[in-house]
């Protein structure tokens, strides 16, 4: 007995390309159970010409459209397995260059047995990739594909094609929790966060035909912001966003001093736009998850800012200690009281800056509700350093 299916195309303004997509997979799936879902995140009548199509297909076909784009193209995919019939998923572009007719080749490599995750490679052996169009957009796969495999080299290492946005997932091997998706890459993702039997298929990448390309730079920068959350957790992206505010300090000390500004104001100007612009940063990129939860934007801000300062104000004459007491280097010293500072200032922001608000006890006229009484700060900074510090996708 064959697998039932559910195809999951996740779209943007792909109106033009709803009718074919759904005939074309129609007559690759003949005779299985299966049904199409689009996940729906556009702004024109997709959703619309979806339903349209839907009433005379030659198999279910639904749509959810989306009124938030949470999460791009792979928190669209995550939605679409979360609302799946099938317990096995195909996900395919909406875009006619992933083959439907290639379904059929993927399910039946599912069915024999040894893999949880089926890829479309563009890579393997009879795979073909002219689908990109230009040298340039095929060098810049080829080079992310290259990054990518060498920063998980055994979770990929049977992978040729981890960026493909057309494969097979069993749905039962996935906690959809854990998934935390940025962008188009969802299939990385999954293979970063799950230990994953993998097999392939080649696929022939097609042309575009209509509707216009979602690869843009924004994209390859929220790719790369992913991949080293994926790989390194949020201290990574904590740390480079120090590292960057760091050179940007320096700069600003020169300059200042350039112009005649006596060091230690330049010092002092250069150590608060550099406090403030880390904020702005670590907001958007490192704890962008937690903000919801957490205090208002100006109680952040305020913590933050705060904590900073004091930091930078005691860091020194404790570095100083360390040299008159333990006579060591200066640029041991300097180096040991950074990275202390490091770790103290990434748990103080995970741990209370972007701490979840407190619940508190209720009470009304006909009972009183008391809130499970929050973890220890102990048990807290154990839990910052397990989830979030010691979280690569690969162990």
């Amino acid at each position: 007995m064959s697998t039932a299916l559910t195809i999951i195309v996740p779209t943007f303004n792909e109106r033009a390309n709803v009718a074919e997509l759904v005939a074309r997979v129609g007559v690759a799936l003949a005779g299985r159970q299966a049904e199409v879902l689009f996940i729906d995140d556009s702004t024109d009548d997709t959703a619309a010409e979806v339903e349209r199509v839907a009433t005379d297909a030659p198999l279910p076909v639904r749509v959810i459209h989306r009124s938030e784009n949470v999460g791009g193209l792979g928190g669209a995919v995550v939605r679409g397995l979360a609302e799946a019939a099938a317990e096995v998923c195909i996900v395919m572009d909406g875009d006619l260059q992933h083959p439907p007719e290639l379904i059929p080749t993927i399910a039946e490599r599912f069915e024999q047995g040894d893999a949880d995750v089926v890829a479309a490679s563009r890579y393997v052996g009879g795979g073909d990739s002219r689908g990109l169009g230009t040298a340039l957009r095929f060098g810049v796969s080829r080079a992310a594909t290259w990054l990518t495999k060498a920063m998980f080299p055994r979770r990929l290492a049977r992978s040729t094609d981890p960026m493909t946005g057309f494969f097979l997932v069993d749905r039962r091997r996935l906690d959809l929790a854990q998934l935390r998706p940025q962008g188009f890459k969802i299939l990385l993702e999954i293979l970063a966060r799950t230990d994953m039997r993998i097999a392939e298929v080649p696929m022939e990448f097609s042309e575009r035909r209509n509707g216009t390309s979602k690869a843009t730079l924004r994209q390859g920068a929220t790719f790369a912001l992913h991949l080293a959350r994926l790989r390194f957790g949020k201290m990574s992206l904590f740390a480079l966003i120090g590292g960057i505010g760091a050179v940007v300090n320096l700069a600003i000390m020169w300059a200042l001093t350039t112009f005649g500004v006596d060091y230690i104001w330049a010092a002092i100007i250069g150590a608060e736009v550099t406090i403030i612009g880390n904020f702005i940063l670590q907001e958007r990129f490192v704890f962008g998850d937690m903000r919801t939860d957490a205090r208002s934007i100006g109680a952040r801000f305020a913590a933050s800012f705060t904590f900073n300062n004091v930091e930078a104000a005691l860091r020194i004459p404790i570095m100083v200690l360390m040299v008159e007491t333990w006579h060591i280097s200066s640029v041991l010293a300097t180096a040991l009281s950074l990275v202390v500072a490091f770790f103290a200032r990434f748990l103080f922001h995970s741990l209370f800056v972007y701490a979840p608000r407190r619940a508190r006890s209720r009470t009304d006229a006909a009972s009183t509700v008391s809130e499970p009484k929050p973890d220890t700060a102990a048990q807290r900074i154990i839990r910052a350093i397990d989830t979030e510090a010691m979280r690569p996708g690969e162990l």
